[in-house]
């Protein structure tokens, strides 16, 4: 947990002095709270905080409930644009607190043109062995501007499994509503009111598809 405490001091000393315009707070909830393909919690409530600088370097930190603990992430990179061309290269470190899991580690490469986004995250998941275990995420999205998206996802190296989501992301009354159709083989079926709705299961209770539903509220901070 230090590197990425350290690292992120070093980002923010790179970085031109601070302005509270650029500072943006988020907070949201969704009914299942489901990371590339691989359930988390029910009904789980998050925050956030960000700094973005107009050069294109980013720092921040998210939490989520977890159920038994806190997931607590922190990422720093830099991103930019040419043209229909988008890019971003950066570093995420997932941390967990009462023994909910143990920590991750990620680079982050992302490339974009026009409507597709293509993401890769090379990670380091910090179990017991000395080792650890290194993994990949690949996932390819295609999304319209103020309309739907979908994305397919896969793991590789010592992770293995892939996934489906399609979804759609609005804004109402200032609040960010968010409905999404997941297809996986790690969805699992609700345990609150507050769960998603499971619109099919496999022999072991888990879900292959489940509709989650969300909102947030972004806002920049000092205004």
């Amino acid at each position: 947990m230090k590197l990425p405490r350290t690292m992120l001091l070093i980002t923010f000393g790179l970085l031109p002095a601070v302005s509270i315009a650029d500072l943006s707070a988020n907070v949201g909830m969704v009914s299942d709270y489901v990371f590339r393909g691989v359930f988390q919690e029910d009904a789980s409530a998050s925050a956030g905080l960000d700094y973005a600088h107009d050069n294109g370097l980013y720092v921040g930190t998210w939490a989520a409930d977890v159920g038994d603990g806190i997931e607590t992430d922190l990422y720093f990179g830099y991103g930019g644009e040419a043209g229909d061309f988008s890019y971003a290269i950066g570093y995420t470190g997932y941390f967990y607190s009462d023994l909910f899991d143990q920590t991750y580690t990620e680079l982050n490469l992302s490339l974009g043109y026009s409507l597709l986004t293509l993401d890769v995250a090379l990670g380091d998941y910090d179990i017991p062995d000395p080792t650890g275990d290194d993994y990949r995420f690949t996932s390819l999205t295609l999304e319209i501007p103020n309309g739907p998206y979908l994305t397919y996802g896969s793991w590789g190296d010592e992770f293995d499994g892939d996934y489906f989501e399609f979804g759609y992301g609005f804004e109402w009354q200032g609040l960010g509503l968010s409905i999404a159709l997941i297809t996986s083989d790690d969805v699992q079926g609700p345990t609150s009111p507050l769960s998603s709705i499971i619109l099919s299961e496999d022999g072991d209770g888990s879900a292959e598809t489940a509709l989650v539903f969300g909102f947030s509220r972004s806002f920049a901070v000092g205004e």
